[in-house]
């Protein structure tokens, strides 16, 4: 029985996918990804990367108070409706947060590891708790959701993709895997080096090692889609600010006063495309850059992301037969 030869498939018709990426985290965000199966009628969920939050804040009790800082900004909470929209906006922002009382703050205050350890902690949470919620939506229907990290996700936090029994959730990351009876996609969540030193980058080398690795395994890559987090170079779909890696945080780089601007995707994506000729390039990582490009045959996309703003970017595509019938730019 083939992997959609079952209540709700297609059978005989295109598949459809939707795809998004670049959620940092935020939870209605990621909800609205996970009802994009029913709202936009596909058969599978693809994410391509960025799963984790950027930032840990603490909410400090005062009595019967909360104070917290968040962007330079000092915030006093005073009353439990005040609290509650404080930790809501976190949320849609990807944040992460914790109440403690002053002692503990101060146990945390001036000590990164034990920051970073409280960091992943709650990441790691939040990733267990998202793919327990996939399961749930996803149970008694035919839609799989297919989940990768990108560069600014860590190991010890993807992790969590792989401690529990999966059924509608398929860890995709550096694998092939069936995406019905006809295709197999191919998956790839590093980025080439970035101002920000995240935790998954690789030389533009060792990515291109990657791609011949995993595609060695593929019997007919005109039939594999590519979930690549990085976009191809100079394609308009990796086209960002150049920043000063010199200072921290990095600074935009001017000229005239004017921001200058380059191509920061991969090379080796780029060759990749061309020379196998995948049914479609599915990329991320540069939020800005929505859009989308040919390789001969083959279309590249990136839908972009808004994530902070609880705004869901994604693609609706429809393919068969190695071909792509259909695409369109989502969103909500």
């Amino acid at each position: 029985m083939g992997l959609f030869s079952k209540k709700g498939s297609r059978k005989g018709e295109p598949t459809r996918l939707f795809y998004a990426c670049d959620i940092h985290g935020s939870e209605p965000t990621y909800r609205k990804f996970l009802n994009a199966a029913k709202f936009y009628d596909v058969d599978a969920l693809v994410f391509g990367g960025d799963l984790m939050g950027k930032l840990l804040v603490p909410i400090v009790r005062d009595g019967g108070e909360w104070r917290a800082g968040l962007h330079g900004q000092k915030h006093h909470l005073t009353t439990p409706v005040e609290l509650a929209a404080f930790k809501k906006s976190l949320d849609t922002l990807g944040f992460y947060w914790f109440e403690c009382d002053r002692d503990e703050y101060q146990w945390y205050e001036g000590h990164q590891d034990r920051i970073d350890q409280k960091f992943d902690e709650l990441a790691k949470a939040r990733l267990a708790e998202w793919v327990e919620l996939a399961e749930n939506r996803l149970a008694g229907t035919h839609v799989r959701v297919y989940l990768c990290g990108g560069n600014d996700d860590t190991e010890k936090v993807l992790s969590a993709l792989d401690e529990v029994p999966l059924d509608r959730v398929v860890n995709c990351e550096n694998r092939i895997v069936p995406l019905d009876d006809d295709h197999t996609m191919a998956t790839i969540g590093y980025s080439t080096p970035t101002p920000w030193d995240t935790p998954r980058e690789r030389t533009d080398e060792q990515i291109g090692e990657v791609v011949e690795k995993l595609m060695a395994d593929v019997a007919d890559p005109s039939r594999c889609v590519f979930n690549f987090h990085c976009p191809p170079l100079d394609s308009g779909l990796d086209t960002c600010m150049k920043l000063d890696a010199s200072v921290w945080p990095p600074a935009p780089l001017t000229k005239n006063g004017q921001a200058i601007y380059y191509g920061a995707g991969s090379q080796s994506v780029a060759d990749a495309l061309s020379s196998y000729q995948p049914t479609v390039g599915l990329h991320g990582h540069i939020h800005e850059s929505r859009g989308l490009t040919k390789y001969g045959r083959t279309l590249a996309l990136n839908p972009g992301s808004e994530y902070g703003e609880g705004v869901l970017r994604g693609l609706i595509v429809a393919i068969k037969g190695g071909e792509v019938i259909g695409h369109q730019f989502t969103s909500g």
